[in-house]
């Protein structure tokens, strides 16, 4: 117990030191778990626990966000297998030549040997991903919800190979587990039931890791359970605010995870050059993901963050190469090569994340030259037609402005929203919103403005990085309108003006100022609500009844 929550407090402070680096944390937790290794510790059934917990919460959560239909989409399964055929046709003949040259450790394998172990290495890690896409805010983002179909694809591919290889066929019991899809009605009334604190987070963690627990208990592997729970769950109205009750417990869960990976294995000075072989792999993971991405119309950005958050070894490398060990298809050493392979590629795909918008601004126009002629429709260039204003981010907050300067202004808005569900369901509302993603540079190339017919944007984003981008990039465009965003800080508004917004609404101060101002109009009264405040400063102006009106 001691030995683990002093190996938390070191995961920590490597942690800690990660980010002041620029990184994400989870490379420290990765660098904490190789330090720990090569002073001898190992990981304890605390950490593994830990670590079995996160992944199942992972997996969980991501049902809880996952649209069935977008596993339906060619550039999801499409690119999903035909990564995974040629991956493991171009590096099973790389291998083979590497071991007739007497590489260390390969020069042992036979052609399924090769095969097992590129097998193993052509799946990407969800846990990474996933991670990242959070850390990022770009979960909703169009490839992020491609890179997590992708990753879904490949699990449901990795639960074939473990069912086949360890024998483990479902019993004639897992039918009952169809017994699930009538009863997600109950367990939908359960969840309305439960409220927004405690009983929430309750009802989750029991959903999620009982449900896992059932499904083990019919011979199908319990992460497949929380998931397949998951989105059963996610079309119910408070599957959303159960995901972030969950996000502060899973990240905690995953700190073990990471820490197990460096636990496993030390690299020894032998396995040095088969090791750096296999990560300098990723190059042509990363390559292969970004080719398909393009050939199944996606623009060069989408098709080169997606292929960056892609660009890792998954954790089932792990649990191949542990099989492949108890079969006496591996030797033993194989299994710390593929833990050193599994947590130096983390590391490495970590850092190119964290720069992923910086590497293609860099290189935007060299990608830009393979764009196909013929694109998805999500991905054409974006006319707002006629429109006078618009809104950016629509969400609550965006929605209300859009439905005022309709209804009171007389304006005629489009609204941009990055998620594709988003968007589609305010046009159902009768609401002129078009998908895409304010943080892309490419957006403002495809976006229209140069007709002059918009002469007010709203930036209504959750993140004030995201509004001082658009707010950069409408400059950078020529945009000579007025430009407003929302903050929550007084901090935000120094920044925003800097960015060239000229009207800012700090969401905290004018919610209660607006309510103060709709509780005393109700009683005939007059009252000062601040408008817009310069940093320091109280400017206020009366509100009387007819302005309200």
């Amino acid at each position: 117990m001691i030995d683990t929550i002093s190996w938390l407090a070191i995961a920590f402070a490597a942690g800690l030191a990660a980010r002041q680096m620029g990184l994400p944390p989870l490379v420290g937790y990765l660098v904490a778990g190789f330090g720990l290794h090569a002073f001898g510790a190992e990981a304890t059934p605390m950490v593994n626990t830990l670590s079995d917990l996160g992944v199942t919460l992972l997996l969980f959560t991501i049902g809880l966000k996952l649209k069935l239909k977008s596993l339906a989409q060619p550039q999801v399964w499409g690119v999903a297998g035909l990564h995974m055929i040629a991956f493991i046709a171009l590096v099973v003949p790389v291998l083979l030549a590497l071991g007739a040259l007497a590489l260390p450790y390969l020069r042992e394998l036979d052609h399924r040997n090769m095969l097992i172990l590129a097998f193993a290495l052509s799946f990407s890690s969800t846990v990474f991903a996933v991670k990242v896409l959070e850390e990022k805010g770009e979960m909703g983002s169009l490839y992020g919800t491609i890179a997590i179909g992708v990753l879904i694809v490949q699990d449901l591919a990795a639960v074939l190979f473990l069912a086949f290889s360890l024998g483990k066929v479902p019993s004639l019991w897992a039918l009952l587990l169809l017994a699930l899809i009538p009863l997600s009605g109950i367990i939908g009334q359960v969840l309305h039931r439960a409220g927004h604190g405690e009983l929430l987070l309750l009802f989750g963690i029991t959903v999620g890791l009982g449900g896992a627990q059932l499904f083990e208990l019919v011979h199908v592997k319990g992460d497949l359970g929380a998931l397949l729970l998951g989105v059963l769950i996610a079309p119910h109205a408070k599957s959303g605010e159960l995901a972030k009750t969950l996000l502060g417990l899973k990240d905690l869960f995953l700190v073990g995870f990471f820490l197990s990976i460096g636990l496993t294995a030390a690299p020894g000075l032998d396995m040095a050059p088969v090791v750096l072989v296999l990560v300098l792999l990723l190059a042509l993971k990363g390559l292969l993901f970004e080719q398909l991405f393009l050939a199944f119309g996606l623009r060069a950005r989408t098709a080169l963050l997606g292929s960056l958050s892609l660009a890792s070894f998954s954790e089932f490398g792990l649990i191949v190469a542990d099989v492949a060990t108890e079969n006496g298809w591996l030797s033993s050493d194989w299994l710390a090569i593929v833990a050193i392979t599994v947590g130096g590629a983390l590391v490495i795909a970590s850092w190119l994340n964290a720069r992923s918008h910086d590497l293609y601004e860099l290189f935007s126009e060299r990608l830009r030259r393979q764009e196909r002629a013929v694109r998805l429709p999500v991905e054409r260039e974006i006319d707002p037609g006629d429109a006078d204003a618009m809104i950016i981010g629509m969400g609550r907050v965006g929605t209300g402005a859009y439905d005022t300067l309709t209804l009171d202004k007389g304006l005629k808005p489009v609204g941009i929203d990055a998620d594709p569900d988003t968007a589609a369901r305010h046009r159902e509302m009768g609401r002129n919103v078009v998908q895409g993603s304010a943080t892309d540079a490419d957006f403002w190339h495809r976006l229209h403005l140069d007709d002059g017919h918009i002469k007010l944007v709203l930036l209504a984003m959750p993140q004030v990085s995201e509004n001082i981008f658009a707010a950069e990039h409408l400059i950078k465009e020529g945009f000579k309108g007025t430009i407003g965003a929302i903050a929550k800080f007084p901090d935000d508004e120094t920044i925003l003006r800097a960015a060239g917004v000229s009207q800012v609404f700090n969401l905290y101060a004018e919610a209660g100022a607006g309510f103060a101002q709709h509780v005393c109009a109700g009683r005939g009264h007059a009252v000062e609500t601040p408008i817009d405040r310069p940093p320091g400063g109280h400017a206020t102006r009366v509100i009387e009844d007819a302005d309200i009106r």
